[in-house]
């Protein structure tokens, strides 16, 4: 396939995106602090609050993968445009503690489906710009995430800690790059993707994707749905019935126009280690700087951000050059980050002194450097039949594992482990300094734990000098945050030995390559000779 005369103009408009998302991504996870003082949440409150900023991803990147190949991607990203805009003032219409939770929930949401529905638009138009080195350019794409993480953290530093600007000031900063995006984009002709040009109908596309594929996505918007109905308003039953219910019925949409397709086992395997990696990545990026700035300082914590961002970012346009000096394919270079992971954040849950958690958070940050986009290139290597509904639903269902798992599930752990360890420490201070409301994890009555307060944690964090009774209470925080990163530490353990057995299988067969549709086509009379002979 040639390249597009525009095809670094794309990849530049692309990365622009996403760099919008990073930077409203950063700036989110430094107020959080504010929310949690002004309006009095839980830490999982926030969490959900910032799952929401996730799980509206996954609408936006399933519902524009599977229409952007036949609307096209102009259409799009003018959709994305608007609602950017629409989620700036639906967040600021958080004003009192009554209506806060929903208001910033609905614009986390909101902004969310703008970032998918760009990236529903970003990875594929990457993908089929540059189908020689996907790998390379996808990163590069990625590391726009990263930068704007960077540009966030340190606009948020400034304007927050310094110059003490309202958090919606701050917020509505990731605007300016979202004006630049869709000056970049203005006009320019788009590439179809390959399944596209050869004119497959979408159940053709779905076919590799197939019942396998569609249950993780199915499961996690029905799941998803549940929690949606029931803030509306209906009764946890009904909830139930109605969010699960439209999770079957998409299941069995994608059955039928499949015309019962099974899917890739392969493909399958990639969508649950996708979920496992939205989790520990972008779940774990949502805390980072909450828990290094409970155990050490705010400012500290910023710096270790910061740290961590700047490895990413450097390291993703190094994807090519790492493979080719290790002689690694995409996923073994998926196994290497893995296991790094898992070093980093088992060293992050002992970090005592700021070296050390440089040390720890920098091992962390070079395991997941790779996660995402390596992901979205192996996927576009291996399937091309599926156009930009593979990538976008892996996409999709890492970022709804985040908003579902990752992002509430490590603000329960925090809850959970903080109450536990201040009442083992003193009983009636646990009890002066609980929260009103026990934290649960998926709605789940069993599993629901008491956190402490809030507002008044956060008072005796910046109390100076702090009183006894107020160094428990911040102590017990910490303990609660390192055991929170050392449960985290197990999710990448689990994807290494996904990438392992999916190693072995590639060694099985010949080993990795990028295949095309013209691959397929011509192995097909092969595969049917081979059958001829052997009957």
């Amino acid at each position: 396939m040639s390249q597009p005369a525009n095809a670094k103009r794309l990849l530049w408009a692309g990365f622009m995106a996403i760099l919008a998302a990073g930077v409203g991504f950063a700036i989110r996870g430094g107020i959080f602090d504010n929310w949690r003082s002004e309006f009095n949440f839980t830490d999982s409150q926030i969490g959900a609050i910032g799952g929401a900023g996730f799980s509206g991803f996954c609408f936006g990147i399933i519902i524009g993968g599977v229409i952007a190949d036949f609307i096209g991607y102009g259409k799009l990203v003018i959709a994305a445009f608007a609602l950017h805009v629409l989620s700036a003032f639906v967040t600021f219409g958080a004003t009192t503690p009554e209506n806060a939770y929903n208001m910033l929930w609905a614009g986390m949401f909101i902004f969310a489906f703008a970032n998918g529905t760009l990236e529903a638009v970003a990875n594929p138009l990457v993908a089929t710009c540059f189908p020689d080195n996907r790998n390379h350019y996808l990163n590069i794409l990625h590391a726009s995430w990263p930068a704007g993480m960077i540009l966030g953290v340190s606009a948020g530093w400034v304007l927050d800690d310094q110059l003490q600007w309202p958090w919606k000031y701050q917020l509505a900063l990731y605007l300016l790059p979202t004006i630049v995006y869709g000056l970049m984009f203005l006009g320019q002709p788009m590439p179809m993707s390959e399944a596209s040009k050869k004119g497959l109908s979408l159940g053709e596309m779905f076919k590799d994707v197939g019942i396998l594929g569609a249950l993780i996505v199915c499961a996690l918007v029905g799941r998803f749905l549940v929690d949606v109905f029931g803030l509306v308003g209906l009764s946890a039953n009904v909830a139930s019935i109605a969010g699960w219910g439209i999770g079957l019925a998409m299941l069995v949409g994608v059955a039928v126009i499949t015309g019962f397709s099974i899917g890739s086992f392969l493909l399958f395997t990639l969508f649950v280690a996708h979920a496992l990696v939205g989790s520990v990545e972008l779940g774990t990026d949502g805390w980072i700087q909450s828990i290094t700035g409970n155990i050490f300082s705010s400012e500290q914590g910023k710096y270790l951000f910061l740290w961590t961002s700047a490895i990413m970012f450097g390291l993703r346009f190094c994807a090519h050059w790492i493979e080719n000096t290790l002689k690694l394919s995409p996923v073994g270079l998926l196994l290497v980050c893995s296991i790094l992971a898992v070093i980093g954040l088992q060293l992050s849950s002992t970090m005592t002194s700021f070296g050390m958690a440089l040390v720890a958070l920098g091992i962390y940050a070079v395991g997941k450097t790779f996660f995402w986009p390596s992901m979205l290139a192996v996927a576009a290597d291996r399937f091309p039949r599926t156009g930009a509904i593979a990538i976008s639903c892996m996409g999709g269902i890492g970022m709804l594992s985040v908003g579902l798992l990752g992002g509430p599930g490590l603000g329960y752990c925090k809850d959970r482990f903080s109450g536990e360890a201040l009442k083992a420490a003193d009983p009636a201070l646990y009890e002066k300094y609980k929260a009103e409301k026990p934290s649960m994890f998926l709605g789940l009555e069993s599993t629901a734990a008491y956190g402490l307060d809030g507002k008044k944690s956060e008072e005796a964090k910046s109390a100076k000098p702090r009183t006894p009774e107020q160094e428990k209470v911040v102590l017990a925080g910490q303990d609660g945050d390192r055991k929170t990163l050392k449960i985290d530490s197990f999710i990448p353990a689990v994807m290494a030995v996904i990438y392992l057995l999916v190693l072995l299988y590639f060694k099985a067969i010949g080993g990795y390559k990028p295949v095309s549709l013209e691959d397929e086509a011509s192995a097909e009379p092969k595969k049917e000779q081979e059958a001829v002979a052997a009957n």
